[in-house]
């Protein structure tokens, strides 16, 4: 079965280490894809996604300029962050997808750790969903964003290591 990914219910989250003492926390918003799914033979599974990096949301304006800026995403040059699964398998109650992230014009393979699908529900329109929650972790230097700023008390100002989360509401097509 195909599903499309519903942009409005559906986002991509990050976490950084800043400072060196605690977390920041953003979001890219207007995920879009398809995916293909079948419970019964999930290593035919297939997972597009395209996300709009100006869609960067850290709930502070100028560091999101800064994200989209030639420091950082280059979101003029890079407008899209994309991932392309190359295979699938189940892990316990989910599944292990494997893939090419391309982020900032670099191609890295990494799994996502995928809580779900969701078994299919009926939304009030009629429309046919399922749902997943993704996790991975990648070092933000494997991508060529490799912006720091040493702090005058040792250490850098953001952590390599970002945690993505992916939640994706996804409609029957």
């Amino acid at each position: 079965m195909t599903y499309k990914i519903d942009p409005a219910h559906s986002s991509a989250g990050f976490v950084v280490r800043h400072m060196m003492i605690s977390n920041v926390r953003g979001a890219l918003h207007g995920l879009q894809g398809t995916v293909v799914y079948d419970p019964q033979n999930v290593a035919a599974t297939t997972v597009e996604i395209t996300i709009d990096v100006n869609t960067i949301d850290t709930r502070e304006a100028q560091r999101d300029a800064h994200l989209k800026s030639a420091e950082f995403l280059d979101a003029e040059k890079f407008p899209t962050i994309t991932f392309k699964s190359k295979s699938v398998a189940a892990a316990g109650d989910g599944l292990k997808v494997t893939g090419d992230l391309t982020l900032h014009g670099v191609t890295k393979e990494v799994v996502l750790d995928v809580e779900g699908p969701s078994p299919e529900t009926k939304d009030p329109m009629g429309n046919t969903r399922i749902g997943a929650s993704a996790t991975t972790k990648i070092k933000r230097s494997d991508f060529g964003l490799t912006y720091n700023m040493v702090l005058e008390a040792g250490g850098v100002a953001l952590g390599d290591e970002l945690k993505i989360e992916i939640e994706a509401s996804l409609i029957k097509s």
